[in-house]
C-alpha cells in the first residue's frame, strides 16, 4: 500500500486510471473541486459525485483525498475524478496484500446455498465454498441432497469466521475464501506423523453417498485430530450400495493410508481385509458354468453376484454380463430379472483388475 501511494505521489504525467492525492478546495450543489497540484485542479461531479455523496459531505476544505482519475481533461479544463473507483480500487489492493502474506480476516456469514457461503469483506461480496471449509464445518449429507446441505449450512448464518483469502479477481470482482486455509500449515505439521501404509484408528463422524468421514487418532484427547475420507470404493471388496451398510456414525474403526496430497488424506477399511480375488483362479477358470444372482443393472450390463460354497466369493465377487450379449438394454431387462439367479459362463477373469465377464447360459431362471 505505501508503495502504491509512492508511486501515485511522485510527479508523473497524468494518466487515466490512476490514483492521485488531491485536497478539497471548493464544493458546489453537485461537484466537489480538488487541488492536484502540478496535475492542476480535479472535479467530482455527476454519477461520481452522487455515488460518493455521504464521504464528500463529511469533508472539509484543505481535506485530503484519493481519487481515481477517470478523464484527463474534460470541456472546462478539469482533470475528472472518482472517488468510489479509487476506494474500491485501494480496497482490492489491501485484499491482495492480506492474500500474500496470509493474513487472517473475520467475516460474519450473511448467507448460504448448496455450494458454499456468503459473506462480505471491506464491503466487497465474498463466498466461501463448501470445499474450504474446516472438516467439523462440512456437511455430511448422505446422497449429496441439496435441501439439506443448504440446511446445514444455514446454521452458520450471522456467526463469524476466520477466514483466509484463497483467491481473487478485482476484474471479475471475485473474491473466493478460505477457513481451511488457515489450518493447513497445523495440519502439515501433524501429517509429518503420518504416510502411506500407515494403519491408524479413528471415528467415523460423517456418512455421505461418496463415502465417509473419519476422524483420527482417537487414543489421545489432548493431541489435535485430522480428518480423511474412506471413499465407496475402498470400504469392501463387494459393491456397495449404501455406506451406511458398512460403518454407522461414531463408530470406531481401523484404516489404511493408501494417499496424502496436498494436505488431504485417504485411507482404505478393505486394504485391511481379505482380497476374495486372489484365490478366484484356483477356483474358476474361463468356461465355466456357474450360478450367480442379478444384482443390478447399468448402461454397461448386469451386475451378477457369483454364487459359491465359499462364502468370502459368495458374498464379495461380481461379474459382469455386458450389454453387448442382449444386444439392447430392453433385451437385457427382459431376460433377467434382478434378484433372480441364472447359470452363466465365465468369458474371462482378471483378478489384478478385479474383474469377471460372463455370457447367459441360457435364459431359464435357476431355482
Amino acid at each position: 500500500m505505501k508503495d502504491l501511494l509512492e508511486n501515485n505521489n511522485s510527479i508523473k504525467p497524468a494518466q487515466i486510471g490512476k490514483i492521485v492525492e488531491g485536497k478539497i478546495i471548493g464544493k458546489a450543489r453537485s461537484a466537489a473541486f480538488l487541488d492536484l497540484g502540478p496535475l492542476g485542479t480535479g472535479i467530482i461531479y455527476g454519477k461520481e459525485f452522487q455515488e460518493a455523496k455521504d464521504e464528500l459531505k463529511s469533508l472539509k476544505t484543505g481535506d485530503s483525498v484519493l481519487a481515481k482519475i477517470t478523464d484527463l481533461e474534460n470541456e472546462e479544463g478539469y482533470v475528472e475524478l472518482s472517488l468510489n473507483q479509487a476506494s474500491s480500487e485501494l480496497i482490492w489492493e489491501r485484499l491482495r496484500e492480506k492474500k500474500e502474506k496470509g493474513e487472517t480476516v473475520t467475516v460474519k456469514i450473511l448467507g448460504a446455498n448448496k455450494g458454499g457461503l456468503l459473506a462480505e469483506v471491506s464491503g466487497i461480496p465474498a463466498f466461501l465454498p463448501v470445499s474450504q471449509l474446516l472438516a467439523e464445518h462440512y456437511p455430511k449429507v448422505e446422497k449429496g441432497d441439496a435441501a439439506k446441505i443448504i440446511k446445514e449450512l444455514q446454521v452458520f448464518i450471522d456467526t463469524e469466521m476466520e477466514v483466509k483469502i484463497f483467491d481473487l479477481d478485482s476484474r471479475q470482482e471475485k473474491l473466493i475464501l478460505s477457513e481451511r486455509a488457515k489450518e493447513n500449515e497445523k495440519v502439515k505439521e501433524l501429517l509429518k506423523k503420518y504416510q502411506v501404509g500407515d494403519v491408524v484408528e479413528g471415528e467415523i463422524t460423517g456418512i455421505t453417498d461418496f463415502g465417509v468421514f473419519i476422524k483420527f487418532p482417537v487414543s489421545d484427547k489432548d493431541e489435535p485430530k485430522l480428518e480423511g475420507l474412506i471413499h465407496i470404493s475402498e470400504l469392501d471388496w463387494q459393491l456397495i450400495e449404501n455406506t451406511s451398510d458398512v460403518v454407522k456414525a461414531g463408530e470406531t474403526v481401523s484404516a489404511k493410508i493408501i494417499s496424502i496430497a496436498n494436505d488431504k488424506v485417504s485411507l482404505s477399511l478393505k486394504a485391511l481385509k481379505k482380497d476374495p480375488w486372489l484365490e478366484i483362479e484356483s477356483k474358476y477358470k474361463k468356461g465355466d458354468v456357474i450360478e450367480g444372482k442379478v444384482t443390478k443393472f447399468n448402461p454397461y450390463g448386469a451386475f451378477v453376484q457369483i454364487l459359491s460354497e465359499d462364502k468370502e466369493i459368495s458374498s464379495k465377487i461380481q461379474g459382469l454380463c455386458h450389454i453387448s450379449e442382449f444386444g439392447t438394454k430392453a433385451k437385457m431387462e427382459s431376460s433377467l430379472e434382478v434378484g433372480k439367479k441364472y447359470k452363466f459362463q465365465i468369458l474371462s477373469i482378471e483378478p489384478k483388475e478385479h474383474r469377471m465377464s460372463l455370457k447367459i447360459e441360457n435364459n431359464e431362471k435357476s431355482d
